[in-house]
């Protein structure tokens, strides 16, 4: 079976016809369970995101910030395995009809098997894959798989990424680039600033694939900033926030779509 990296391609290119970026939602499995992970999924689908992100909690997330963190803990705690990861997609996308991607450290595809890993995302309908910490000249093999089970690669660029380099990874890549606004971990942060704006502008000199921003972003007046020189905005740990901050579960959902909603007009221009 083949996995949905074309849906991914047709979400970006359609939200370009219209005229503005995709939202793109990271939500991590098993947070604050399995159950109500997807629900969470659902939910920021629902107020409006277009993608989402499902996270692999790793019990050291070098990229992660402390709100991440926590909620990854939170999953491990709860017993959370690759299966529940595979079944966050499978459900989440069967119930919305959206791409669904993971986001993942290496280790645990290299330790759970590079064919098994992609052959069980595609089988669940996922559209592929986030590696943040796979470097590209080590990635012939995930590609191979990937490309072969149709799924997309998105490695990850940052500020401190030097042209050429930028040009070997957007080469590798599929689906869209992760531009990272910042250096450092995710989080909520009063700005994302210019040096978004610059990464993004000197990425697309590399490539004609989407450029999402992310690291940062937590309101719409954020979002329509970074829509308006990205091709996608990504919010993680805002969602994750909302969750964390909630008095119990159904008010921890109806922050996440509350937040979806609001984000989703602030890539329309509606902020």
């Amino acid at each position: 079976m083949s996995g949905n990296v074309q849906l991914l391609n047709d979400t970006l290119a359609a939200a370009k016809s219209e005229g503005r970026a995709v939202l793109i939602a990271y939500l991590p499995a098993g947070f604050p369970t399995v159950d109500g992970g997807i629900e969470a999924v659902k939910a920021a689908i629902d107020g409006g995101a277009d993608v989402v992100e499902v996270g692999l909690p790793h019990s050291d997330p070098v990229l992660d910030g402390p709100v991440i963190q926590t909620a990854d803990d939170i999953a491990l705690r709860g017993g959370v395995k690759i299966a529940d990861v595979m079944r966050t997609v499978r459900e989440a996308h069967a119930a919305t009809g959206k791409p669904i991607l993971v986001m993942t450290y290496w280790n645990p595809i290299d330790r759970y098997g590079v064919e098994r890993f992609t052959a069980e995302l595609a089988e669940a309908g996922g559209a592929g894959c986030i590696l943040p910490d796979l470097p590209v000249q080590e990635s012939a093999l995930w590609r191979e798989h990937a490309d072969k089970h149709g799924l997309a690669t998105v490695f990850v660029v940052a500020p401190s990424s030097k042209d050429a380099r930028l040009a070997e990874i957007t080469a590798a890549g599929s689906g869209f680039v992760y531009a990272a606004s910042l250096m450092g971990v995710t989080g909520t942060r009063e700005s994302v600033g210019a040096q978004a704006e610059d990464l993004v502008r000197r990425t697309r000199a590399t490539t004609d694939t989407p450029v999402c921003v992310g690291l940062g972003v937590s309101n719409a007046a954020q979002a329509a900033e970074v829509a308006g020189f990205a091709d996608g905005v990504i919010v993680g740990s805002a969602f994750v926030k909302r969750m964390l901050d909630a008095p119990d579960d159904a008010a921890g959902l109806e922050g996440v779509r509350e937040l979806a909603a609001d984000l989703a007009k602030g890539v329309r221009g509606q902020a």
